[in-house]
């Protein structure tokens, strides 16, 4: 379903919404934090329970709008007196039926924090399973999922030119970036998609998002960008006739083919130093490990590219099929639900796939020969998702910097140990020498490193004082162990240290 993103009734329409204090923070507030997770596993009644027979502005519209759920004539009236129910209607975004006024479209607020503060979205899109009360269209326009909140704290926040959002859906993407970035262009394969991504524009008050329709790099051939973040449509479906195919997340490719050709055409739309930043699944396949085609992918480019992959988590075939298979909308046990599971067995089978792996990526086109080759499974608990775009951007930089410095140079310098790293110790009964030395990460990844006693004596004493040099030859003295042996084997684990935020160079003010 197309909207009509006409921008002086948009701008009427958020002008209301406005007036009615429409926010996550008070609609949450409004039916209470278990009925708000309740909503987020697909289940309203609570919700609506809550709201009871509240007919502000407030409850009316987030009734309408969220719940999906028609409100009578006279209420959405009051609450929405500048556009009116004959806007809402020109506007594509609901629907008059006698004294009733029917959602067309979701309008939720998407609360987000960044390096910038805290802000607040207002997003459109299609009418999701709850509101619809069954499967999704195959051209349904999803809104704000996790995936698309992943990849949106994944941004590295760093002021840039030009930003491509390929694929950009609902255009969330396209919104964050624009945050940091000069002008932004999206690309979709769907005219219904672009159509929101310009209603969302309008409605959030962001300028410069060109919009353009077409499959993958096609809309800008010949052109690079400085930045370019995807949230493609990864999901490794099957080809058959039977098996629905959403334009919102499957590529039209077979297995992950689609995820191998963003890997393919990256490298020629970026400027020398620009980043890519997506989100992909790749497969594990009989004998063969899902990082190792990551890594073929990688080094096939026709460009030389840097790149950082980081794998949060594996599914075999069964969980992967039945997330996909309820993500569209039919449960276990419907009708139709053995069907597709026993599609998606058969299309695994075929390419004989064992696991299907899901992370992140970032490329960079290199200047020169590529430093950074950086595959790796992380699945510890994120701390705080909104600083991860933050902790890259450090952890990118450091890694330019140890690019620069051989081991002479590193271990001429100080460092800091950064200051939400704790450590733990883990001591047998009556022993006083602990059996385990664990260093963990209060921020980023939230990383856990069992260590040995030099490299936990190294990371107490890095004040920004001694060199790390320095440190390393007195922690051999107190050890009793040889100083250059110990520094072959300590500078590699502190350029890893440096890389993953344990350590930090100390600000220019610092040193």
């Amino acid at each position: 379903m197309n909207v009509h993103p006409d921008p002086e009734l948009v701008a009427l329409l958020a002008h209301d919404l406005r007036a009615a204090d429409y926010t996550s923070e008070r609609i949450r507030a409004a039916w209470g934090g278990s009925a708000d997770d309740a909503y987020g596993r697909g289940i309203r009644v609570a919700a609506l329970r809550a709201l009871g027979d509240r007919t502000d502005p407030l409850a009316t519209l987030a009734r309408l709008f969220v719940l999906g759920v028609p409100q009578p004539l006279s209420a959405v009236v009051a609450a929405l007196p500048s556009v009116g129910t004959d806007g809402l209607q020109a506007l594509g975004i609901a629907a008059v039926d006698g004294d009733q006024v029917r959602a067309r479209s979701l309008l939720r607020p998407q609360s987000y924090v960044d390096e910038s503060g805290m802000g607040e979205w207002l997003i459109a899109s299609d009418l999701d399973e709850v509101a619809l009360g069954g499967p999704l269209p195959d051209d349904h326009v999803l809104g704000v999922g996790g995936a698309s909140l992943t990849l949106a704290g994944l941004q590295l926040p760093l002021p840039t030119g030009r930003v491509l959002d390929l694929g950009t859906g609902c255009g969330i993407q396209a919104l964050r970036a624009r945050r940091y970035a000069e002008s932004a262009v999206g690309t979709d394969i769907s005219p219904s998609a672009l159509s929101y991504a310009r209603f969302n524009a309008l409605l959030n008050n962001v300028s410069d998002i060109d919009l353009r329709e077409g499959s993958l790099f096609e809309p800008v051939a010949g052109e690079r960008f400085d930045r370019i973040v995807s949230n493609p449509p990864f999901v490794i479906t099957p080809r058959r006739d039977d098996v629905p195919a959403f334009d919102y997340r499957d590529g039209g490719m077979q297995g992950d083919d689609l995820v191998a050709a963003v890997f393919a055409g990256v490298g020629e739309h970026l400027v020398d130093g620009g980043i890519a930043q997506f989100l992909g699944n790749w497969e594990y396949r009989w004998g063969s490990d899902g990082l190792d085609r990551v890594r073929e992918w990688v080094a096939s480019s026709p460009i030389p590219l840097d790149a950082w992959v980081i794998e949060r988590e594996q599914l075999d075939p069964v969980e992967y099929a039945s997330l996909w298979i309820r993500d569209g909308g039919t449960v276990a046990g419907s009708a139709g639900h053995e069907a597709l599971l026993n599609a998606w067995l058969d299309d695994f089978a075929h390419r004989r796939v064992t696991r299907v792996g899901f992370g992140y990526v970032l490329l960079r086109r290199a200047i020169g020969e590529p430093t950074l080759r950086r595959f790796e499974r992380v699945d510890t608990p994120i701390p705080a998702e909104g600083s991860l775009g933050a902790h890259l951007a450090a952890m990118l930089a450091a890694h330019d910097r140890l690019a620069q410095l051989d081991d002479d140079a590193l271990a001429a310098l100080p460092l800091v140990t950064a200051p939400d790293v704790s450590e733990v110790r883990h001591h047998l009964p009556g022993h006083e020498d602990p059996t385990v030395i664990e260093l963990r990460q209060g921020t980023g990844f939230g990383r856990a490193l069992s260590v040995d006693p030099a490299v936990a004596g190294l990371v107490g004493a890095c004040d920004g004082e001694l060199a790390v040099g320095a440190l390393i030859a007195a922690i051999a003295q107190l050890l009793d162990v040889d100083a250059a042996e110990l520094r072959a084997d300590v500078l590699p684990r502190v350029r890893e240290l440096v890389i993953t935020g344990f350590l930090r160079f100390p600000s220019e003010d610092e040193a």
